[in-house]
């Protein structure tokens, strides 16, 4: 039993569905959601529907394997970013914790309240109120916890910018797999 090709067509427009929904992906990593590995997954989807064709349309799983490779980077890069910056202060755990919680919280914040401004304005304020959210959840960790305020402020900004650096890496990685899945898509 011979399966007929898909039309070239139908591998333009799911690449280009494709590109949207990475795309949406890659802006809920502004969010703190796992948006690098919905990449991954819907190129797996796109690997198991459309895969590559005797034109070259299409990519086969060992792309998909490669991007699942990316994310896993991704999610070392931002842990490492935000969790060690702040550990070598000495951050608590419960620092930490109440850290990534407000970093959740307030880029959620940002991204509502920057929404009207715009698609920049938008990240930009979801990226800001990540930082602060990770400051103000560590200083409340460590206030909690008895610290002095020297002690508390510098941990909270060790927590502020290995966030800040922590998400740039991610979506650095993030931006690059999308821009891989779709020349991969169209191209290779």
């Amino acid at each position: 039993m011979s399966v007929t090709p898909h039309p070239d067509w139908v591998y333009y427009v799911c690449g280009v569905l494709l590109l949207v929904g990475n795309l949406s992906a890659w802006v809920a990593t502004l969010f703190m959601l796992p948006g690098n590995w919905l990449i991954v997954g819907f190129a797996a989807l796109f690997a198991y529907f459309l895969p590559e064709n005797e034109q070259n349309l299409g990519f086969g799983w060992a792309f998909v394997a490669v991007l699942g490779g990316l994310a896993l980077l991704g999610e070392f890069v931002e842990f490492f970013g935000s969790a060690s910056k702040a550990k070598q202060y000495g951050a608590s755990r419960r620092s930490m914790v109440l850290s990534i919680l407000g970093a959740m919280l307030l880029a959620t914040v940002g991204g509502v309240v920057g929404a009207p401004i715009g698609l920049i304005g938008g990240v930009v304020l979801m990226l800001v109120g990540g930082a602060a959210g990770a400051f103000a959840g560590t200083y409340l960790g460590e206030t909690w916890k008895g610290r002095p305020r020297e002690e508390r402020m510098a941990v909270s900004r060790a927590a502020l910018f290995g966030r800040l650096f922590g998400t740039a890496g991610k979506l650095i990685i993030g931006m690059a797999m999308v821009c891989l899945t779709t020349m991969a898509a169209f191209y290779f």
